[in-house]
C-alpha cells in the first residue's frame, strides 16, 4: 500500500516510544521500537509513518482519534486528581489536563502547523 499520510498510534497517548523513553531514561535501557504500528484510523504502517504531533499527522481519521483520546485523558488525569490518597494535587491534575487538552486542540480538523490533507510533508 502506497499510503503517503502520516498516522498517529493507536495508543497515542500512552504510545510505545514514550514507553522506550521512560525505561531509557529510568534504567538506561531501550528496547527495539516495533516495526509495524497499528493506528487511530486502523491501518497498519512502518513506525516512522507516525508521529505524536498535531502538526505532522495527516490522516484525518488519526487526528480524530488523536484528539478523542487526549481528552479522554484529560478527564481521567483530573479524576484521579481528585481521589483520596491520589499521587498528584488537583492542581497537578489540572495542569497535566490542561496540556493534553492544548494537544487535542492542535488535532482538531484543519489545526496544526503545516497540516496537510494531500501529503505527508
Amino acid at each position: 500500500m502506497d499510503d503517503p499520510h502520516i498516522h498517529v498510534e493507536v495508543k497515542v497517548v500512552r504510545g510505545e516510544a514514550a514507553v522506550r523513553t521512560m525505561l531509557a531514561a529510568t534504567f538506561g535501557i531501550a528496547g527495539d521500537l516495533p516495526g509495524v504500528v497499528d493506528t487511530g484510523c486502523g491501518l497498519k504502517v512502518p513506525y516512522a509513518m507516525t508521529s505524536p504531533r498535531p502538526d505532522r499527522v495527516t490522516c484525518l481519521a488519526c487526528r480524530e482519534h488523536a484528539r478523542a483520546e487526549h481528552l479522554r485523558f484529560a478527564d481521567e488525569i483530573e479524576r484521579i486528581g481528585t481521589l483520596p490518597g491520589s499521587p498528584v494535587t488537583s492542581a497537578e491534575a489540572r495542569q497535566a489536563a490542561g496540556r493534553h487538552r492544548t494537544l487535542a486542540e492542535g488535532f482538531s480538523s484543519g489545526s496544526g502547523e503545516g497540516f496537510s490533507s494531500g501529503n505527508a510533508g
